[in-house]
């Protein structure tokens, strides 16, 4: 009788085991889902932007993100709430006297790109040894302290000034550029364009689905929209000689040396050949110190007389083209989704 009760009693405690091993793996497969592991809880199809990290640093009242920028002047990392990063840069990268809607596109596009560098949201650090995701110079996005800022401003338009920079950030606040529910990782913006931005695959060989070439008309009133570089022959070929020096230019044949081979989409050169170099149209600019790779070439009688439309790569957002649209009665999301192409506008959540 003892045997059977024990016997008894062993079967039950294995069935109780058994339904416990049964139990977890059907919660097991709830959570993390059949197969691919893209369950509802599964972390592979959380959009990057939405990903958080357990050392993510956050203020403790308001959860805004906070970023970390190299501050260069004074060599430092200075921890600030993103928000008030955008701020700067929109202060520093557009002239205040731009209409609101174009500020607004900037202050998405400049908070797009923080986010970009924060690795706590799927984004990459700049290349330094500084710790910091970004700098506060052209190699990532310029940045200004509110001091700076104002002093750079005439007294009487330094509060107007600020208040509408701020304004334009407010009013888009935590909203950034998405694309197929993941964040836009090169959020690229310029000067001034030809009257067309540029292809990502022309301009950086990256086929990049959301910079596209677009028209971006209505930038002919821009300061710098024409630019005319003047060198001797000889200054000439010693600047393409100075990273060629196999080019074989010389001062009686180089009028019939030099051939813009392509241009792109945008109208900027593609290729030209320079003697017996064939290089990337950037790349001429770059040695020549030009406003921008859309130019054409004169050779007058004593000078070679280089001719730019345009200032910047010519990718992403055109900012005087943005001002263009603004002043048209477009709004910021309409410039936003002209200039980056199948782009959608969401908003960081911060919980």
């Amino acid at each position: 009788m003892r045997r059977v009760t024990i016997s008894i009693h062993l079967k039950r405690f294995f069935i109780v085991i058994l339904m416990g091993v049964i139990f977890i793996v059907a919660l097991s497969f709830i959570m993390v889902g059949v197969g691919q592991g893209e369950g509802a809880f599964s972390k592979s199809i959380i959009p990057k932007f939405l990903m958080r990290s357990n050392n993510i640093v956050f203020n403790k009242t308001s959860g805004e993100p906070v970023i970390k920028v190299y501050i260069t002047k004074e060599n430092k990392v200075e921890k600030m709430l993103l928000e008030d990063y955008v701020i700067g840069v929109v202060a520093a990268e557009m002239p205040a006297e731009f209409s609101l809607e174009a500020l607004k596109a900037q202050a998405v596009a400049a908070r797009t790109f923080g986010l970009a560098h924060m690795e706590d949201y799927g984004g990459r650090s700049y290349k330094s040894n500084t710790g910091a995701n970004v700098c506060d110079t052209v190699q990532c996005q310029v940045f200004m302290n509110k001091e700076e800022r104002l002093s750079s401003w005439p007294k009487s338009k330094r509060d107007e000034y600020w208040s509408k920079i701020t304004d334009a950030v407010k009013q888009t606040s935590g909203e950034i550029l998405t694309i197929d529910g993941e964040l836009v990782m090169e959020p690229y913006y310029f000067a001034i364009s030809s009257g067309k931005t540029e292809d990502g695959m022309d301009a950086f060989s990256q086929d990049i689905p959301y910079l596209k070439s677009v028209s971006s008309p209505g930038e002919e009133v821009a300061p710098k929209f024409k630019s005319t570089v003047k060198l001797s022959y000889k200054e000439f070929i010693n600047k393409i000689d100075s990273q060629y020096s196999s080019s074989g230019l010389t001062l009686a044949t180089v009028k019939n040396q030099v051939t813009i081979v392509n241009r792109t989409e945008g109208g900027a050169v593609k290729t030209i050949k320079v003697g017996k170099v064939t290089m990337s149209g950037s790349k001429f600019r770059s040695i020549m110190g030009l406003n921008s790779a859309n130019f054409s070439i004169k050779f007058n009688v004593n000078t070679v007389e280089i001719n730019c439309v345009g200032y910047g790569h010519g990718v992403g957002m055109s900012q005087w083209g943005a001002n263009a649209m603004g002043k048209q009665g477009k709004g910021y999301q309409d410039i936003l989704k002209h200039y980056y192409s199948g782009i959608d506008i969401k908003k960081i959540n911060t919980q």
